[in-house]
């Protein structure tokens, strides 16, 4: 088992938060178990003696007793072998904490016995305190419950207080069922409990929340202890756009309400999906999830550019010459840095000097941003992995925040267009991504529709500009214009028709992957959330995000374009000494 899964495990078996303990009158009387944020079951027998009970989850140490009341049961006559002994509780408000993870239908037993732990409240221990046992045998004792025994014999015998506590695997922390009823005699360890299909007989509310067999523990355990995370952590992101991404085509879709929480969506992928495809969804799920939570925190405010401009251009004067201009931003005023007619060759070394030398025109401590404007045929150059320095071998991205942008959108119809749009994307919380498939059928018209919309942001490609099958929604994106484009230069190599982003495509993965990283992260703060992206690149060989290239344009960075296109016209065209 890999170290990933023990963290996960760990984790599983350490979250005991949602283990309750019922009072009346401020008496103990009987355990049960948090199953969603405003719910806790128990058994009937354990709240009939009183009206207004109280949940205190113990493992939160200092937290005051919760109101409670009974909103539904199965049934129970008050006999104690009298059928449907389950009460459902609705708490007052809502709990912070991650609820039990429910076990698959008959977890509970295998070829060989699997060891169960049972936290309870019995005489002497409001603290409350563990027992070991194991099921007898599958058979349902008048189709209700199980028989429980000792896992040791000398061990804590069931007795008053344990009547409604979840009985768990010790393996994973997931719950199999409830105790309801004890042997009655202290020299006889055994008893009784209802599993989790009994109780949602009684309970339909308890369905959605047993995942099926189609889920190893070890999946199950990752997958919550990755949502228990991201629900502490506050991440904020779309559930449903999450689920898309990691879903194969034949599961089913998202309900169309959405999912109201991380949570629920997880549950959804652990219980409606089945079948030899849904250890993969989960899987994918989790790695999505993964790489969100990897990701850095958003700043609240958005970052008060100071960019330094690097302008690349045909020279004329030869194929191996290349036109620069290097200009610095600061405070809304350009400052020339340098511009000459370099040989390709020295072009690195030219520009990484010019980059340096600019840094002395920016405000101390502003952000800056390094953006190349190129021609359109060299949009998909790999300028952040130029070196930083003669002596530093880090790649350009991965030092500061470094975009693209294409020369023809610097004229002043494209600047207006784009200065409009910018303005409305200030208002959005996250970047939405429109999707160009490698192979997809999607007209290059109705992708200039879609990028003319109101809340069109980014266009997010699964192959390289030069692909010849997308090279016209590439070109399409440019002119709309699409405030934001990202593609890989990684990425899906085929482009055709009959790819169209199947399973194993290297494309759609990092589209499934850039959707959910950036769907939460404010389109202002796009070229910072890349710099992190590909320092984690640099360091992981296998990283999603290799080859990311950023085109990110907005002309309220750039205050002059015209003074800038104005200077290269007189830029001299023989090469610089």
């Amino acid at each position: 088992m890999n170290s990933a899964v023990d963290s996960a495990l760990e984790t599983s078996l350490n979250s005991a938060e949602w283990h309750a303990r019922i009072e009346l009158r401020g008496q103990v009387a009987g355990a049960g178990f948090l199953v969603t944020p405003n719910t806790v079951l128990t058994c009937a027998h354990v709240v009939r003696d009183g009206d207004g009970p109280t949940v205190t989850f113990t493992e939160l140490p200092g937290s005051p007793a919760v109101p409670a009341r009974v909103v539904a049961h199965g049934g129970w006559s008050g006999a104690g072998t009298d059928l449907g002994d389950l009460a459902v509780l609705e708490l007052d408000r809502e709990m912070p904490i991650a609820p039990a993870a429910l076990a698959p239908v008959d977890a509970a037993h295998g070829t060989s016995p699997r060891k169960l732990v049972v936290y309870g409240f019995p005489v002497g221990f409001d603290e409350g305190t563990l027992a070991e046992y194991r099921v007898t045998a599958p058979q349902l004792i008048k189709r209700e419950w199980l028989q429980l025994e000792a896992w040791h014999p000398g061990g804590q015998a069931l007795a008053p207080g344990f009547s409604g506590a979840a009985v768990t695997l010790a393996d994973t922390g997931e719950v199999v069922g409830m105790v309801t009823a004890a042997a009655g005699s202290r020299d006889v360890r055994n008893g009784r409990m209802m599993p989790t299909q009994v109780m949602a007989r009684y309970w339909p509310g308890l369905q959605s929340l047993v995942p099926t067999s189609d889920h190893a523990g070890a999946d199950r355990a990752r997958l919550r202890a990755l949502v228990e995370k991201a629900a502490r952590a506050g991440v904020d992101c779309d559930p449903a756009r999450l689920y898309s991404a990691a879903a194969d085509p034949f599961d089913p879709p998202p309900p169309e309400e959405g999912f109201d929480s991380l949570w629920s969506a997880a549950l959804f992928v652990l219980c409606e999906l089945d079948g030899p495809g849904a250890a993969r969804t989960v899987s994918r799920f989790a790695d999505r999830l993964e790489a969100l939570l990897h990701t850095p925190a958003v700043e609240p405010s958005a970052p008060d550019w100071s960019p330094i401009l690097v302008e690349l251009g045909h020279s004329g004067a030869g194929d191996g010459l290349v036109r620069v201009e290097v200009s610095a931003y600061s405070e809304g005023r350009r400052h020339p840095v340098d511009s000459g007619t370099v040989e390709q060759h020295r072009l690195h070394a030219y520009v990484r000097d010019r980059i340096e030398a600019a840094f002395r025109y920016l405000t101390p401590g502003a952000d800056e941003l390094v953006a190349f404007a190129l021609p359109r045929d060299w949009l998909d150059w790999p300028v952040d992995l130029w070196e930083s320095a003669p002596d530093d071998a880090t790649p350009l991205g991965c030092v500061y925040p470094l975009v693209v942008t294409d020369h023809a959108r610097r004229k002043a119809s494209t600047r207006h267009v784009l200065t409009r749009a910018w303005k409305r994307l200030d208002a959005l919380p996250g970047a939405r991504m429109h999707r160009v498939e490698c192979g997809g059928p999607e007209e290059p018209g109705r992708l200039r529709m879609r990028m003319r919309r109101p809340d069109a942001c980014l266009a997010g490609f699964g192959t390289a500009p030069a692909a010849s099958r997308t090279r016209p929604h590439f070109d399409t994106s440019l002119t709309a214009p699409a405030p934001v484009i990202v593609w890989s230069r990684d990425g899906c190599d085929s482009g055709q028709e009959e790819c169209a982003g199947a399973d194993g495509c290297t494309g759609k993965a990092f589209l499934d992957a850039l959707d959910a990283c950036l769907s939460a992260v404010p389109p202002a703060e796009l070229p910072r959330h890349i710099l992190a992206l590909r320092e984690e690149a640099d360091a992981e060989e296998d990283h999603w995000a290799h080859g990311i290239q950023l085109l990110w344009d907005d002309p309220r960075v750039f205050t002059d374009p015209h003074a800038v296109v104005a200077a290269h016209a007189g830029s001299p065209v023989s090469p610089v000494s």
